[in-house]
């Protein structure tokens, strides 16, 4: 093993270097060497790198050193990280080669589809980690291959629905990764990216896609991708919370934000079960009114809770005078998650449903409100809801989650009433299954396949 090197290279967001980083340690603890790499501006930000043997960093430029202007169009600055980071990705492999360390694989993500392109050119091999759920991936893949994907050649029509899967409910409108639709800005270049993912993945004759879910939990979704090579991996989350293989690893590491500190004391003080966690992540944004919808939703339940907000100086003026919680609840403006989901005080977790935060809840045994705003959410609440049974979906009213909404979705998860009860026994199902997974499991099983391949 110590013969092969990996590269992984990520987009420099919280999102995406959560799940890649902890693949990183886990083939730098299973022998390999392992190479992490983001650009410049994101890797000067990161705090707490992990340190384990085997485990190396790099970046590379992406053409804004300084960071991506604010006013700047996200589908531009990928064009420029392409166009920029494909030369200096380049480089760096010739460098390792240079130096007596030859990569062997190049592992990228959801936006990254040149690296496919940079490693054949340098006689690397690739591998594609999805990073979002199984679901939207066989979504993806209904709509873009080339023998009946309706997106195979084309932007310029929408899909018809509901979109059939075998074995699974319905997709409506609703449900699609909402990028994939015309009316969503990010469609003019996601649209394209994900077209290329598929392409790339049909026309290698031995295509390797590695995606951070697990058999038990998305098992029918998974056998729709079985032609282009796709194996379950996940949960992707540190090792103290799953295989146990290193019990200090209780961070994924190399976060972009400063934490609080003075959070754990309190939840230490709280009943088991008692507390509600909200976060809605690094990227979202919340209106002032749907923050203080949520505020009010969370008093009047009177349930304790603590809540990150990402700092601003709107919020740190609205911190200052302390919401008027009263002790009631706690807001920080950023946390260790998974440390959170673990404690035992948290009774149920309000999110936008990202990818890494459900399957994170899932694998902790925490009942998830799920709010989706963008992207796969819609379909990761969808799962969450009508297949899983592990949460509820919390419904907005002309865009608003209304104090209302909240408190009836609290009152389902918290309370004692027989659907909050199954949804506790589901989630306490799949966290055990997930457990299973990685020690020893289907995961486990997947992971030392793929590493056996080179």
């Amino acid at each position: 093993m110590k013969k092969h090197h990996f590269l992984i290279i990520s987009l420099p967001a919280q999102g995406h270097i959560n799940p890649t980083l902890q693949l990183a340690k886990i083939l730098a603890r299973a022998g390999a060497r392992c190479t992490f790499v983001t650009s410049v501006h994101g890797f000067r930000k990161m705090n707490n790198l992990p340190s384990i043997d085997g485990l190396f960093y790099a970046s590379i430029s992406d053409g804004h050193d300084d960071g991506r202007p604010k006013e700047m169009y996200f589908g531009d600055y990928l064009n420029d990280f392409k166009r920029v980071g494909s030369e200096n990705l380049k480089n760096l492999l010739h460098k390792f080669t240079d130096d007596g360390y030859p990569v062997t694989c190049l592992v990228y993500t959801i936006l990254f589809t040149w690296v496919a392109e940079v490693a054949r050119e340098c006689h690397a091999q690739s591998a594609f980690l999805a990073i979002q759920c199984a679901t939207a991936f066989a979504i993806y893949y209904n709509l873009f291959t080339t023998n009946n994907g309706i997106y195979s050649s084309t932007t310029e029509i929408e899909p018809s629905f509901p979109i059939k899967l075998p074995e699974l409910p319905l997709i409506s409108r609703d449900d699609i990764p909402t990028f994939l639709l015309q009316s969503d800005s990010a469609s003019s270049f996601m649209i394209p990216v994900m077209r290329e993912h598929i392409k790339i993945l049909e026309s290698d004759s031995n295509p390797r896609v590695l995606i951070n879910t697990f058999d038990a939990l998305e098992e029918k979704s998974l056998k729709i991708l079985e032609k282009i090579g796709v194996c379950s991996i996940g949960p992707l989350i540190p090792s103290a919370f799953c295989d146990g293989n290193d019990v200090n690893d209780k961070s994924f590491g190399c976060e972009l934000f400063d934490k609080s500190e003075n959070y754990s004391q309190w939840l230490d003080l709280k009943a088991e079960g008692s507390v509600v966690y909200v976060s809605f992540g690094s990227l979202a944004v919340l209106k002032e009114e749907q923050k203080e919808e949520i505020l009010k939703g969370l008093l009047e339940s009177e349930r304790p809770f603590l809540w990150v907000i990402r700092s601003s100086n709107e919020d740190d003026k609205i911190k200052n005078e302390n919401y008027g919680l009263n002790g009631k609840g706690m807001i920080v403006p950023w946390c260790s998650q998974m440390e959170i989901l673990f404690h035992k005080s948290i009774g149920c977790f309000v999110s936008h449903c990202g990818w890494n935060s459900t399957l994170e809840s899932i694998a902790l045994g925490v009942p998830l409100i799920g709010y989706p705003q963008f992207s796969d959410q819609v379909t990761n609440i969808k799962m969450v809801e009508e297949v899983w049974g592990t949460g509820v979906r919390a419904r907005a009213e002309e865009g608003i989650v209304k104090r209302e909404e909240l408190k009836r979705c609290l009152e389902i998860l918290m309370g004692n009433g027989e659907k909050g009860n199954e949804i506790r026994r589901n989630v306490k199902k799949y966290g055990d299954l997930a457990m299973e997974a990685v020690r020893g499991g289907s995961s486990h099983y997947n992971l030392n396949k793929f590493l056996d391949s080179f």
